[in-house]
This record gives C-alpha cells, sequence and structure tokens, in this order.
C-alpha cells in the first residue's frame, strides 16, 4: 500500500502521509491541508469519516461485529471480569492484579461520600425535573466542592482524581433516581461490591432490609462493562473536545452526559420502552407495528433495532439477551409491554426483512426490558448508561491529556451573505 495519498486540486498535486492502525485502520493525515493549499479544508457533516484522534482506548469493527476494550474481546470481558476490572483496564491500560484490583476498590470506597450540601442542590430540583439534567448538574457541581486542579503528569493526582469520580458518581445516580421516587438519600453500604452498593443505594427502603438478587447483580454488572466504552462517539467525543480545553475532569464528563442525553444516543433505550408503552395503549397487536415498520410510506420506527455503526449484528446484544431473560425469569415479571418486548424480538429474528437486512435486537432494547424489569423508571434509564459509560469517558479524557492533545477546533464552509454595507436603522 502507497505511504502517501495524493489530492489534486486546480491542477496542483499534494501529498498527504497515511496512517495505519494496529487493526490495519488507514487514513489520511491531512492536519497540513489548509497550510499547503492555501485555506482547502475538508467538510464531513457528523464527522462519520474524520478521526478527530488516535486511541488504544476501544476497537470497534461494525462490519464484523467486533468490541473490544484494550484488545480484550467483550465477550471474554462480560464473561470473566466483573465492572471494576474493565473499569481499570479502560482508565490504566491493563487488567489489574488482585492486588491492584483491592486497592483501586477501597480507594473508591473512600472516595464515595458526597458533600452533604450537594443534597442541598437536589432539593432544589422538582420531582419532574428529568434525572439526565439533575445528574449532569450534580456531576458539574462536584467541581465546586473539589475545586483544586488536577496535575495530569502527576499519577497519583490522576488516580485519586479517578477514585473520587468513581466513587461519588454512583451516590448521584442513587440519589437522582431516589429524589424521583420520594425516597430519602443514603450512602449505602461500603461493606458491599461495587455494584451490589449501587443497588442498595437505589432501592433500599427506610424500614426494611435490602435483598441482593445475584442474578440482578449480574445482570447490572453485565450492562455497566457493555456500555463502558464504544470508541468516539457523540458523548465520548464531547468529553474528550471539551477536555481539550483543559477543562476537569468533572465537568468534561458533565458535559458528556448533556450529550448522552439525546434521544438519538443514550435516549434510545428510554425510546425503546415509550414504544412499547404506545404498541400496548394501541392494543398490543406486535404483527401490526412489524408491518408498519415495514411500511416506507409509514412513519413509525422500529426503536431497539439494528445500529449505526454495527452493520451486521450487535454483539453486546447477544451477551445480554441471556441475562434479560434470567433477569425475568428470576423477578417472574407480568408485564404486558415486556411480553411485547418479547414478542417483537421473537418476530423479527425470525422475519426475513428483518433478518435479509440484519436489524436484530440491539444493547438498548435488551437494557430497557432489564431496566423496566428491576423497577428502575424509565427516566433513569440514560442515566445507568452514563453509570456505564463513566470509566470510558475518565479513560478518553485522560488519554487526550496525556497525549497533550490540542484545543479541539472545527473548520466550516461558509455559506452566508457576502459582505454587505451598514445601513442606519431609519434606512432599513
Amino acid at each position: 500500500m502507497s505511504k502517501t495519498a495524493t489530492l489534486e486540486i486546480d491542477g496542483k498535486k499534494h501529498e498527504f502521509p497515511l496512517i495505519v492502525g494496529t487493526e490495519n485502520e488507514v487514513a489520511i493525515d491531512i492536519k497540513t491541508l489548509r497550510a499547503v493549499t492555501g485555506g482547502v479544508t475538508t467538510i464531513d457533516p457528523g464527522y462519520k469519516n474524520t478521526g478527530a484522534c488516535e486511541s488504544a482506548i476501544t476497537f470497534l469493527n461494525g462490519e464484523e461485529g467486533i468490541l473490544r476494550y484494550r484488545g480484550y474481546a467483550i465477550e471474554d470481558l462480560a464473561e470473566k471480569a466483573d465492572f471494576l476490572e474493565v473499569a481499570y483496564l479502560l482508565i490504566f491500560g491493563e487488567l489489574p492484579t488482585q492486588d491492584q484490583l483491592d486497592k483501586f476498590n477501597a480507594d473508591i470506597k473512600e472516595h464515595s461520600v458526597v458533600d452533604d450540601d450537594i443534597k442541598k442542590i437536589i432539593d432544589a430540583f422538582p420531582k419532574a425535573a428529568h434525572p439526565m439534567g439533575v445528574l449532569s448538574s450534580l456531576t458539574s457541581a462536584l467541581t465546586a466542592f473539589n475545586p483544586t486542579s488536577v496535575d495530569v503528569d502527576s499519577e497519583e493526582e490522576m488516580y485519586n482524581t479517578v477514585c473520587k469520580i468513581m466513587g461519588k458518581f454512583p451516590v448521584l445516580v442513587a440519589w437522582t433516581m431516589r429524589k424521583k421516587k420520594g425516597l430519602p438519600l443514603n450512602y449505602g453500604d461500603s461493606s458491599l461490591g461495587y455494584v451490589e452498593n449501587i443497588l442498595e443505594m437505589m432501592f433500599s427502603k427506610p424500614n426494611e432490609d435490602y435483598k441482593q438478587s445475584e442474578i440482578l447483580v449480574n445482570a447490572l454488572d453485565k450492562l455497566l462493562i457493555l456500555h463502558a466504552d464504544h470508541e468516539q462517539n457523540c458523548s465520548t467525543s464531547t468529553v474528550r473536545i471539551v477536555g481539550s480545553a483543559h477543562t476537569g475532569l468533572f465537568a468534561s464528563i458533565s458535559s458528556g452526559i448533556s450529550a448522552l442525553w439525546g434521544p438519538l444516543h443514550g435516549g434510545a433505550n428510554q425510546a425503546v420502552l415509550e414504544m412499547l408503552e404506545a404498541i400496548k395503549e394501541d392494543g398490543g397487536d406486535t404483527q401490526k407495528f412489524m408491518s408498519k415498520a415495514k411500511d416506507k410510506e409509514d412513519p413509525f420506527r422500529l426503536m431497539g433495532f439494528g445500529h449505526r455503526v454495527y452493520k451486521n449484528f450487535d454483539p453486546r446484544a447477544k451477551i445480554i439477551k441471556v441475562a434479560a431473560d434470567e433477569v425475568l425469569a428470576d423477578l417472574g415479571v407480568e408485564d404486558p409491554v415486556l411480553d411485547i418486548a418479547k414478542g417483537l424480538a421473537s418476530e423479527a429474528l425470525s422475519d426475513d426483512y428483518f433478518v435479509k437486512r440484519k436489524l436484530y435486537p440491539n444493547v438498548d432494547f435488551y437494557s430497557g426490558i432489564i431496566y423496566r424489569s428491576m423497577g428502575i423508571p424509565v427516566e433513569m434509564f440514560t442515566v445507568m448508561f452514563a453509570l456505564g459509560r463513566l470509566p470510558g469517558w475518565i479513560a478518553q479524557w485522560k488519554e487526550m491529556r496525556a497525549r497533550k492533545e490540542p484545543i479541539g477546533r472545527p473548520r466550516q464552509v461558509y455559506i452566508g451573505e457576502n459582505h454587505r454595507a451598514f445601513k442606519a436603522v431609519e434606512k432599513r
């Protein structure tokens, strides 16, 4: 393969080097494009064909359904590791030894107490406030309670900052839900594991002991692992570009939460349940809506099927479908909405229209089913997504700062008015 790409503009040729990644991904390095061409830029709405960075964190091949964190297959990590191990892997580059994992867990617990004044901020929100708005605000507020800047060249300071956000974020998540439900805010139980304590903080009631379910713990652990990172998506690239201004970790993550809030990104699993509710209200005829989905003239969209990146299948969906079946069997939930979900999934997997187009149920479809069966309000689904994505955002921010990447500054092609003479107001 040629090591350069040639671009010809007005008869003049310009050569640009090719960069080849470790998985043989090829990119044209155009960082000198404007300088050598006298101001020519590229335009790529949505950055679908633009690499904003070089990263060693996550490899994604949508055509073949491959997802790897730091070289490890998502299937192996979901089966053999727990969420804290995966978080450590993403953030620090290697799977932890037992001593490193024990220390990481202990240090996170040490930093898990949130300043009590945060409760005053939560109290100021009405119960009707969307949990993602609350979570974004609370995460940004952490900056006020941790005002010192972090020396990104200090391993100790970076490690302590990571432990702070990993410890405090689940508390903010739990408090966001408890505010919605009118439950008292708590700090859980430091003797519990990371995921077990998340469930304790979210669901415990002041008048009874919370009983852990191994199946629920396992399902949530897997969901968090599957959502932990996904290459340069909307929220992750937001965290990196905000952080490129040397914005602190907490504020950068708050910006990622806001990006994740969008219904085209993290709000997809919420959209799935809203669709299922609408089908139930219409009578619950799944075949009717499958037919509507196949009708190009019908505006109805079948949410939770297919994926804009995975052109074959979503490898995360295969893993979490098993957990979803286990959760539904364990809880014995009788819910017409979940029955509709199972019916849609079954029909899509056997319908030639969907099979030929590889429109399989994706991770958002199954995660919504699990969260609903666990008793998590639909407005909290994207918050749970953010909880899983936290270590990925941290890892991406940390990598960007360590590589000393320049401040993000996209260009544009101006299509507005040319120079116009100013007219005084009485002459307009």
